[in-house]
């Protein structure tokens, strides 16, 4: 028998090994996981320093290139830029290449325990791309270049100078009550009237506008593409349009301006995902005045991260901070805006990875979710220390969260799940309502995993949720109603996309529900493909019946929305 076929058997027993290991212990992973962990990353096209690995095995130039466009499109999410980690495990060749290709290929193939999907059997990936990813992560890992002051304000431009902007509001609309809708795979925003549903205006913007933010004033949209470009919306002129842009990376989530006494519309602060860092922006122009690196340890472990992502920020009513949360490190940073040439960071540790999240209705405690922990962290945003950390369901996934006053518990905040079918209640007053304060006072059953958003208004009895990730499309095309007031009764469902009616055979995914100003509608987006219809489906709150639905072949791919007044006022 030769040496290559011992080490071909070798190989053989190997992988078959890992085969049964797998098959003896896989937790499923399940589709809303795969769909939301997989998202695409803008760094697929950006040009990067790569090194050559002599013990890596063999790939054609054409076939990296794939390998690293698929990487960042599938796998960088979970695993990271620099493949050394973030909510998945460490993929750097120290460690793949000890495995070897055979190895890798079972666990690309069939996932792992530890929440590796399973690609190829679940028709992800053929057996020609696993091998190809099972080469690729042997080779060192590609590296984007770094962000400076100096590379951001080459994207900087101001369009319409402050002093060449309206004095007063040069509009009919009733600019409150305006809709910000992200068209998320062309790359614009639509901004609707939310009085007659009519399209005010289409403004290009960054590659899927992740968040709209306003102004405390109101008169100020921001909003930020995952490619890192902001702009910056004048809702008083006479046509609302982006009148300033910047980039302030290659990959981005978050914007938010100041809000507390004395530094209303002074001030911007948007966070990358790479380089991980943000940048604190003049409030009027966008010019870039500060950046700061958001590289360090871990929260427990009190290792070091060389890739800690910036996700979400919100402005502190209370004093002149922006909260500012860490994905990887699992830290909360109270930047201290007052003196940019001093800055102030208060850190507050809770739990790695966090994501999304909102305040409480008394706009103190800041809810986040740290998603692959399964917890919500609170954050007293007056004394600037952790409040409670409270252990919730698989992958909470708030988007802002729910605020509503439960009949039992009091004010409660809500989270729904991408990993599980529950809605999480936690106490929200430790003054009236002490024993359930940070603490899950309830658990609902929803129609399955895939959420995404939850809803409610101060003004309404009812709790919304969406679960567009769903698998099953009676799930993902169709949005549940609770009565807060009877719980027990469990919740309503409503065709959204049977409703918007739409005539193709594209996706229909509903996703985020969001009130208008008075309370009394609830908007949702009925999200297709970019070749495929999409819609706007307004419901009545108050009966549940269809209000109006609308349809026009600009919007294109809408998914997140955001009302002018319930953002500037941290209404959910």
């Amino acid at each position: 028998m030769t040496t290559r076929t011992l080490v071909s058997l070798a190989a053989l027993a190997m992988s078959t090994l890992a085969m049964t290991a797998v098959a003896q212990e896989k937790k499923d992973v399940s589709k809303p996981e795969m769909n939301y962990q997989a998202g695409s990353s803008p760094l697929a096209d950006v040009p990067m320093y790569q090194s050559t690995n002599p013990k890596a095995p063999k790939m054609t130039q054409a076939e990296f290139d794939r390998a690293r466009q698929i990487y960042f499109e599938r796998c960088a999410g979970c695993h990271g830029v620099l493949r050394k980690g973030a909510t998945g495990k460490p993929l750097t060749p120290d460690i793949t290449l000890e495995k070897g290709t055979d190895y890798l290929k079972v666990f690309i193939a069939y996932g792992s325990p530890a929440g590796m999907p399973n690609w190829q059997t679940s028709g992800e990936m053929d057996e020609a791309t696993v091998d190809l990813m099972a080469r690729y992560i042997q080779h060192d890992a590609p590296t984007p270049p770094e962000w400076s002051l100096a590379d951001t304000k080459k994207t900087w431009k101001v369009t319409v100078a402050p002093k060449d902007r309206p004095t007063k509001k040069m509009n009919s609309y009733n600019i409150e009550n305006i809709f910000s809708t992200t068209l998320r795979d062309s790359g614009e925003i639509a901004l609707i009237d939310g009085d007659t549903k009519e399209i005010i205006n289409i403004i290009k913007t960054g590659y899927a506008v992740h968040i709209s933010r306003m102004s405390a004033s109101g008169r100020y949209l921001f909003v930020i593409g995952r490619d890192a470009k902001i702009n910056m919306v004048d809702l008083w002129m006479e046509k609302p349009d982006s009148v300033a842009e910047v980039r302030i990376g290659l990959e981005a989530r978050s914007v938010e301006t100041s809000k507390a006494k004395g530094y209303k519309d002074k001030l911007v602060i948007a966070g990358a995902y790479w380089p991980p860092q943000f940048t604190i922006m003049d409030g009027d122009t966008l010019e870039p005045k500060k950046i700061v690196s958001t590289r360090g340890m871990v929260v427990g472990t009190q290792e070091y991260h060389p890739e800690p992502r910036v996700a979400s920020i919100l402005g502190s009513h209370y004093k002149p901070e922006f909260i500012v949360n860490v994905k990887e490190t699992g830290k909360t940073l109270m930047v201290d805006y007052s003196n940019l040439d001093a800055l102030k960071i208060t850190e507050i540790g809770s739990a790695p990875f966090l994501h999304d999240g909102g305040l409480d209705a008394s706009k103190r405690y800041f809810m986040v979710a740290a998603n692959n922990s399964n917890k919500i962290a609170a954050i007293d945003t007056k004394d600037g220390k952790l409040a409670g950390l409270t252990e919730v369901g698989k992958i909470p996934h708030p988007g802002r969260g729910a605020n509503f006053t439960h009949p039992k518990f009091g004010p409660v905040w809500a989270t729904g799940h991408l990993g599980d079918e529950t809605i999480s209640l936690i106490g929200t007053d430790p003054k009236k309502n002490k024993q359930y304060a940070f603490k899950e006072v309830a658990k609902l059953t929803g129609p399955g995993g895939g959420a995404l958003f939850v809803k409610s208004h101060p003004k309404s009895k009812n709790l919304w949720s969406d679960a567009p990730l769903n698998p099953d499309p009676k799930i993902s095309q169709a949005i549940v109603v609770y009565d807060i007031n009877n719980l027990d009764k469990g919740f309503k469902t409503l065709p959204i996309a049977e409703w918007a009616d739409l005539k193709d055979d594209g996706a229909k995914r509903v996703v985020q529900p969001e009130y208008n100003k008075a309370g009394d509608e609830v908007w949702f987006s009925v999200w297709s493909a970019k070749n495929k219809q999409s819609a706007i489906v307004v419901v009545d709150d108050k009966t549940l019946k269809l209000k109006k639905v609308i349809k026009d072949p600009r919007l294109i791919t809408p998914t997140g929305h955001f009302n002018v007044y319930n953002t500037q006022h941290d209404v959910y």
